[in-house]
C-alpha cells in the first residue's frame, strides 16, 4: 500500500495530468521523475487512461488515477496500477471501494463541514480544490481545527504559489498545466516537462523549513 506520508517525505509534489491524448504514459512519467516529480495523477477526463495507468505502471512509476466518481471507476484504476485514487468531491462509495483494495484516497473537499466529511469517509488526505479560491492563508486557518489533516492543495497552484501553499500547512500540491500543458503532453515533449518539472520542485524547495507562521 502506497503510504502518502512518503510524498511528505519526498518532494511533496503531485502532478496532474489532464491531456486528451498521452503518447507515451511511462515516458511521460519518466520525463517528471528526471525533473523531481515522483507521483502521477492520470484523470478519468483523459481518454483511455486505464491502459496508460497500466502501462506507467508496469514501467515502475508510481501512479494514481484522479477525477473518480464511481466505485467501478475506482476497482478499475486500482487493477490497472493506480497505487492511490482521488476524487473532486466527496464520494461515499469511492471510499468504500478504497477501503476494500487496501488503496489511500484523496478526497476532494473546500469547506470545513467538507474536510470533516472526507476525514469520517476515511481519507487518507484531503484535497482542497479549487485551492486558488482562498489562497495560501486558507490551509493555516483550516489546521487550527484540523491539525492532524493531511491537506493537499488542487486548481491554481503554479511555481510562483507552490511554496506558498506549503509554508502554509500544505502536505503536497498538486502541479497541473504549469508542469504538463496538455499541449506538450499530447506533442510528447518530455524535455520540456522536464524543464517545467524540475523549476516547480525548485520553486517548492524554496518554502522549505517555512512552517506555518
Amino acid at each position: 500500500m502506497t503510504s502518502l506520508s512518503a510524498l511528505h517525505e519526498e518532494n511533496q509534489v503531485i502532478a496532474v495530468v489532464r491531456a486528451h491524448h498521452i503518447p507515451d504514459a511511462a515516458a511521460l512519467c519518466a520525463a517528471l521523475a528526471e525533473g523531481g516529480i515522483g507521483w502521477t495523477e492520470f484523470t478519468y477526463t483523459t481518454t483511455d487512461v486505464v491502459d496508460h495507468l497500466r502501462r506507467a505502471a508496469r514501467a515502475g512509476h508510481r501512479v494514481g488515477v484522479g477525477t473518480v466518481l464511481t466505485a467501478e471507476q475506482a476497482v478499475r484504476g486500482v487493477d490497472a496500477g493506480a497505487s492511490f485514487l482521488v476524487t473532486p468531491g466527496c464520494r461515499p462509495e469511492v471510499a468504500r471501494a478504497a477501503q476494500e483494495a487496501g488503496v489511500p484516497l484523496v478526497m476532494g473537499a473546500l469547506t470545513p463541514t467538507e474536510v470533516a466529511r472526507a476525514v469520517d469517509l476515511g481519507a487518507a488526505a484531503v484535497k482542497i480544490f479549487p485551492a486558488r479560491a482562498f489562497g495560501p492563508g486558507y490551509f493555516k486557518d483550516l489546521r487550527g481545527p484540523y491539525p492532524d489533516v493531511r491537506l493537499v492543495a488542487s486548481g491554481g497552484v503554479n511555481a510562483g504559489n507552490a511554496a506558498d501553499f506549503l509554508a502554509q500547512g500544505a502536505l503536497a500540491v498538486c502541479a497541473g498545466t504549469d508542469v504538463v500543458p496538455p499541449d506538450a503532453v499530447e506533442a510528447g515533449d518530455w524535455s520540456g516537462i522536464t524543464r517545467r518539472a524540475r523549476a516547480f520542485t525548485e520553486a517548492c524547495a524554496q518554502g522549505a523549513g517555512r512552517g506555518v507562521g
